[in-house]
């Protein structure tokens, strides 16, 4: 999802043992070719068909005159197809800064912000800041721009603006048009980017981190990765599982729902936070006068939606329909006073006045879709942008990234368009908020097939979960299914906790986390911990999503 906008069980085999120490054991789950030619043992390629990548030796140099000098960049080369090493190659943008103590050094931290589509190159430079020094000692931070994101052999579609509006709510006046959207961004899609479409999978890139952690020379590598990136760490923990040292995965994406049912869960989520932020509300109505009972402000909400729908309400000069108004106050619920002033200043729009100035932070403009908590193009508390100062980046990197990744990663997009029209009428429904725009046909409905079936995530390795009761863009059900999936994870849940992001947030989490990069000590059982209640003027520290099609100034009413 945007501003900020995750595979079968694979064993590591007894061939896998057989591989020097800093070997990828991709080479032994890769594919029949691979394999084959590796039992076959004819010469030092085939027994290690990665050895021309894992054997690199980057040239490591600043990364640009407006970046810290301590901030160095590579590039390093890795397969297409990995059960074609000798084949095609891409090139991937590596970044570090070293750990601060030789003494203390432990390992290397590698860093992802989440999308598909984030890039994450210069995650070591504005994450230092909310990192503890014990952490920072022990570690070089790692960051990186994925395959097919940033500098990393960045993929476009050539998308025009109407293109680019993929939440789209379902009429039956529309339906015909909407699968025509959804089929020419298909097409145009694979018309730009070709073979190397069904090689743009999360699967791939957890490969392509363990050649990065063969060519940093470690054994092991810990791992820090949000939303999406939780499930890219998943992915690595169960292709690589003697490999993951510490992971710390952060609002975590469920991985028996990628990728359709991840975006279906943002409709299931709202509802309940919908439902929350009425009573709170209702409990402020001498604040806000939307209501004395949750019922009485639900009611104005929904008036304001059907007053939208007959005639449109007009904010800093820009129109919104009811629609826009559902699609933009999806993830607004889950910041309970944010969300209040919101339709404040909405409902005093409708009423002919002039809506006053928020009292809650700026926040970022919209960048869908993705699942991250910071988002392409957004500047994090460092304010460097590595990737977005490429000039070979397509402008349209971020959305091309992010379909090319969730309609190659799973094969269970439905094929048929009318599926879809009926799941979105079904769903809203149930979710009257967000339902039908969830479960609305979508481009992967016309995409080509991945290069291989999902990963299916079932192991014992140990990670630390972290999760917001109120998260937006992977609700608390969708922490609780990577838990059940990750057998020897802790999870820590934030009871109050709302937004996207908890690690380096000053949550009531970072202790343990801390605690469990710097020692290795995971806690005995799942915990608790509780945050504040939020009021009035609430802000996360680090850069959250705007709801997109939220109106005025920096993406809010």
């Amino acid at each position: 999802m945007r501003s900020m906008r995750i595979a079968p069980v694979v064993a590591i085999g007894t061939l896998a043992t057989l591989l020097p120490a800093l070997t990828p054991a991709a080479a032994a789950e890769a594919g029949p070719r691979t394999r084959t030619a590796t039992a076959a043992g004819t010469g030092a390629a085939a027994a290690d068909p990665l050895q021309r990548y894992t054997r690199q030796k980057p040239r490591w140099t600043r990364c640009g005159a407006e970046t810290p000098a301590e901030l160095q960049c590579a590039t390093i080369v890795v397969p297409l197809d990995y059960s074609r090493p000798g084949g095609k190659t891409l090139s991937v943008a590596v970044s570090r800064t070293k750990a601060t103590s030789a003494r203390d050094r432990r390992g290397v931290l590698l860093l992802n912000p989440g999308g598909p589509g984030g890039s994450g190159l210069d995650m070591p430079v504005w994450m230092a800041p909310e990192l503890p020094d014990e952490v920072k000692k022990r570690y070089d931070l790692v960051g990186f721009d994925p395959r097919g994101v940033g500098r990393s052999a960045p993929v476009g579609c050539g998308l025009n603006d109407d293109e680019l509006q993929w939440q789209r709510p379902y009429k039956a006046a529309t339906f015909a048009k909407d699968v025509r959207w959804a089929q020419t961004v298909a097409a145009k899609c694979r018309a730009r980017n070709g073979s190397v479409l069904p090689h743009l999978t999360t699967r791939n890139t957890a490969r392509d981190m363990d050649v990065m952690r063969a060519v940093l020379g470690e054994k092991k590598i810990s791992y820090l990765g949000y939303s999406y990136g939780t499930y890219l760490g998943a992915v690595y923990t169960q292709l690589f599982p003697r490999r993951a040292d510490r992971f710390v995965l952060d609002s975590a994406v469920d991985p028996e729902r990628i990728w359709r049912g991840m975006i279906q869960v943002w409709a299931e989520g709202a509802e309940p936070a919908f439902t929350r932020w009425t009573t709170w509300t209702a409990a402020r109505d001498a604040t806000y006068g939307l209501g004395r009972t949750p019922a009485e402000v639900r009611a104005t909400f929904w008036a304001l939606v059907a007053r939208a729908d007959r005639d449109p309400i007009v904010i800093e000069g820009t129109a919104f329909t009811g629609d826009d108004i559902r699609v933009g106050s999806r993830a607004v619920f889950f910041d309970v006073a944010y969300a209040a002033e919101s339709i404040v200043r909405l409902k005093e729009a409708a009423a002919g006045r002039t809506p006053a100035s928020p009292r809650t932070s700026e926040r970022p403009a919209p960048v869908p879709p993705s699942f991250t908590p910071f988002g392409p193009g957004a500047a994090g508390p460092a304010g460097a942008r590595l990737g977005a100062s490429a000039a070979d980046v397509p402008s349209d990197n971020g959305d091309a990234a992010f379909w090319s990744v969730v309609c190659a990663d799973t094969r269970a997009w439905p094929r048929d368009p009318e599926q879809y029209r009926r799941d979105a009428i079904r769903d809203k429904a149930r979710y009257p908020l967000y339902g039908d725009f969830a479960s609305h046909i979508k481009p992967c409905a016309f995409w080509g097939n991945g290069s291989e079936p999902a990963t299916r995530v079932n192991n014992s390795v140990g990670a630390l979960i972290l999760q917001n009761e109120w998260d937006s863009q992977t609700p608390l059900v969708s922490g609780q299914g990577l838990r059940r999936a990750m057998k020897g994870a802790r999870m820590v849940t934030v009871l109050g906790g709302q937004g996207h992001g908890v690690y380096g947030m000053k949550s009531c989490a970072d202790a343990t986390a801390t605690a469990y990069l710097v020692t290795g000590r995971l806690p005995a059982r799942d915990a608790v911990c509780r945050t504040p209640a939020p009021e009035a003027g609430h802000a996360q520290r680090l850069p959250l999503p705007a709801p997109q099609g939220l109106p005025g100034g920096e993406g809010r009413f």
